[in-house]
């Protein structure tokens, strides 16, 4: 047995559901898809059930105890009905469960000892008309049942192993990772996990998978699968550059050297007050942080809007003078945006470079409007027979420029809003260690200590 083959055994051992475990999990699929039946006879409408998601396909993982049930609607049944009627038969299946909001209601709750998630959804001819983003999800499931055997179902569940430990699992805007229908997609793509690990070693993003060879639609990702089911979706779409790169990484390092490792997830070491100090004295930058209290909204509308202000507030920085290190963003009961400087405090003077003397009105332009200026030094010719001058600089702190341009650039709209009523936290230097644990104390580990 070759190294690779020794070490996915055993993550086989894993991973894989007990026959007792699969029994358990069917039956209670079978008693909720009852309850569900049962609240459906009772409608003026007809409609079926379904099981979908990896446990219908068999490619759940051993520990997971999730089962998703979606009701199918006729397709000319107004949206306010499939609502009504959905959380109706939500709430016989489950009485102790509560109503969530994807595109519309739905209700989750538990089943002995089950989380269970049961979603009405049209039941439409193809995937190519669907009315709302959750009815597609049964062809998924019809799709995948017919090609997916033991051994690739297997497969998949070795393939999400590996995501969850590289920290790349998970379609959520948080995480920007691969989805369980993604990881599905691609083992049958490839035919099995180390054929999978093989061609991924050989990416060249932009990769594209067209597994239906719809060969329609183009996307602008760095990872495009298109969907066998709809053409005109890319379902890697969410899938970051970096998480991509992450992922060629560690198949090509669990491939040179295959490794137990690769199937679980780091836990960084704890961090507290000192030990962040001394990073810091370490690195000797300058952290600073924008903090606030986090926008009342779900994480999947967060994240990006976090993401954005992150990106906003390096440009920003960047455009000012400052050298920018690293950023982050966080969220927990308060957002965060992070990010390390060089240095936090620039000269007072800053250079202006202005166009080639050479080129003629343009020029006579900007010398005109300096030449009087006796706050300024110059205008003079550089070596590269530009027109230069050397002004006082508006912002010379990073904390001032937190404190007072903030609103100059591009930020998410909850983040906008806060910070346009000065709702919202600077901190500099030493003061972030006081300001940010223990609540990011997680968030900070990871980030003092990064690993591909």
């Amino acid at each position: 047995m070759t190294d690779a083959a020794a070490v996915i055994e055993r993550v086989r051992q894993r991973v894989d559901p007990t026959p007792a475990e699969r029994r358990a999990l069917a039956a209670a699929a079978s008693r909720l898809t009852e309850r569900a039946e049962a609240a459906i006879a009772e409608l003026p409408v007809a409609a079926d059930v379904v099981q979908v998601g990896s446990t219908a396909r068999g490619t759940w993982v051993a520990g997971d105890r999730d089962i998703d049930l979606f009701v199918r609607f006729p397709s000319d049944l107004p949206r306010e009905q499939l609502e009504t009627y959905g959380t109706t038969v939500g709430a016989a299946v489950l009485p102790d469960g509560h109503e969530e909001y994807a595109e519309h209601p739905y209700v989750t709750g538990t089943f002995e000892g089950y989380a269970v998630d049961l979603v009405p959804c049209y039941d439409v001819a193809a995937a190519t008309e669907i009315k709302s983003a959750v009815d597609r999800t049964p062809f998924h499931t019809t799709y995948l049942q017919e090609r997916l055997d033991d051994d690739l179902a297997a497969d998949v569940r070795l393939c999400k192993q590996f995501l969850k430990g590289i920290g790349v699992y998970g379609s959520d805007l948080r995480t920007q990772g691969f989805s369980g229908y993604l990881c599905e997609l691609l083992v049958v793509e490839y035919g099995g996990f180390q054929a999978m690990l093989a061609a991924i070693e050989d990416w060249q993003p932009p990769v594209v998978i067209d597994p239906a060879a719809h060969q329609q639609a183009s996307f602008d990702d760095p990872l495009v699968v298109v969907d066998p089911t709809d053409p005109e979706r890319n379902v890697a779409a969410v899938v970051s550059a970096a998480n991509v790169a992450t992922v060629q990484h560690h198949a090509r390092r669990f491939r040179a050297t295959p490794s137990e490792d690769a199937f679980t997830p780091a836990s960084p070491a704890p961090l507290d007050a000192a030990a962040l100090r001394s990073h810091i004295d370490r690195r000797d930058t300058t952290p600073l942080a924008v903090v606030l209290d986090a926008p009342d909204v779900v994480a999947d509308q967060l994240y990006p809007q976090l993401y954005r202000s992150r990106d906003g507030v390096v440009r920003g920085l960047r455009e000012h003078g400052f050298d920018v290190v690293r950023a982050a963003a966080w969220a927990d009961e308060r957002a965060v945006v992070f990010v390390e400087l060089a240095s936090a405090e620039l000269p007072a003077v800053e250079r202006h470079v202005g166009p080639p003397v050479s080129v003629g009105t343009h020029a006579e332009r900007f010398y005109e409007t300096y030449a009087d200026d006796d706050g300024v030094y110059g205008p003079f010719v550089d070596d590269d027979g530009r027109y230069v001058v050397e002004r006082d600089r508006d912002v010379r702190t990073a904390g001032g420029f937190a404190r007072t341009e903030l609103g100059t650039v591009a930020l998410g709209a909850r983040i906008e809003s806060r910070v346009a009523s000065g709702d919202y936290d600077v901190y500099v230097g030493d003061a972030v260690v006081e300001a940010l644990l223990p609540e990011f104390e997680s968030e900070l580990a990871a980030y003092v200590d990064p690993k591909a």
